[in-house]
């Protein structure tokens, strides 16, 4: 079904992807004939997602300043580049991989496309690997809100691009 986002069993090998990861959701959209690659999926969702999810990543990285977290793309130059604030550690047209290591927790964003022209789908899976009491606590906190955001910025990939 074109433009609906549901959840769905992930299918990533997170040995692979981040081994020892704690936690892992994925999300899938029906994106119909539209016609983009990984990159640009990815770009839909992060760039060009909802105005209040850039407000609420703005006030996480005034909140996070304090603790030494990562904001913004610091860190290391990524193989590919940024989108937003995650950089892409490796890419092909049909899946990129996202994401940092920080003191507190790993993350990684993984969009894979799958099926025919007609019907294409996208599907976002997230893995992060805590470190100490601070990535669970942060995990924590972040999660009511995470799946709000992810399914925010997934309606955005089938949307004509701007």
């Amino acid at each position: 079904m074109t433009g609906i986002v549901r959840e769905v069993t992930p299918e990533v090998d997170t040995g692979d992807v981040l081994a020892g990861a704690q936690f892992v959701d994925a999300f899938r959209v029906g994106i119909g004939a539209t016609a983009v690659n990984a990159r640009e999926a990815c770009t839909r969702m992060v760039l060009h997602g909802p105005r209040w999810i850039d407000v609420l990543l703005r006030l996480r990285n005034i909140l996070v300043t304090p603790f030494g977290l990562k904001t913004s793309g610091e860190g290391a130059p990524a193989p590919g580049g940024l989108i937003g604030l995650f950089p892409v550690l490796s890419e092909t047209p049909e899946r990129l991989v996202a994401g940092f290591d920080d003191f507190h927790l790993d993350f990684r964003l993984v969009v894979d496309l799958e099926g025919d022209a007609a019907s294409r789908q996208v599907t976002s899976t997230t893995l992060v690997r805590t470190h100490n009491l601070l990535g669970r606590t942060y995990l924590a906190l972040i999660m009511p809100f995470h799946k709000l955001v992810v399914r925010s910025m997934m309606g955005r990939i089938a949307e004509p691009a701007r």
